[in-house]
This record gives C-alpha cells, structure tokens and sequence, in this order.
C-alpha cells in the first residue's frame, strides 16, 4: 500500500488527500500518511473500515462519475 493515496477525515475540508509513507500491514493500528501539504501523520485506523482509496489524477474532472476507479463520498466530493 505505501506511495497508495487514500483520504483522510477532517474536520475544516471534510476530507483531505494523504499518500501512504510506510506499508500498512494487517493488525497495524496506525496508517502513517503525508498531507499534501507536507505534514507527517500516524492516523489511527480500524482495519475492518481503511480509509477510501483516492482515484488517479487523470480521472479528477471526468464528466460520468461511473468512469472513476472508486466512488464512494471523497471521490464525488472532489471530483
């Protein structure tokens, strides 16, 4: 999973991107990820319930929102 962008809950944006900095491994109960702003976080995780995968940038802006790689909330928000 590490280099893998996911989103990540917050509190001011509804959620921000992250890219995975260290490979998740099951039973881990931190995702270490970094902001895009360059900030490092250990973000706690349950492993039933991952953060939701972010889609390539190439699909960012695609009119037929069937046509992303995930669709869940972050990915329409965003896109």
């Amino acid at each position: 999973l590490q280099y893998n962008r996911v989103w990540i809950p917050d509190d001011e944006e509804v959620w921000q991107s992250a890219e995975i900095t260290k490979n998740y491994k099951a039973g881990d109960r931190f995702l270490h990820v970094q902001l895009e702003d360059g900030a490092e976080l250990s973000y706690p995780v349950d492993p039933a319930a991952l953060p939701p995968l972010r889609n390539p940038d190439i699909l960012v802006g695609e009119n037929d929102l069937t046509a992303l790689s995930y669709l869940h909330e972050p990915a329409v928000l965003h896109n």
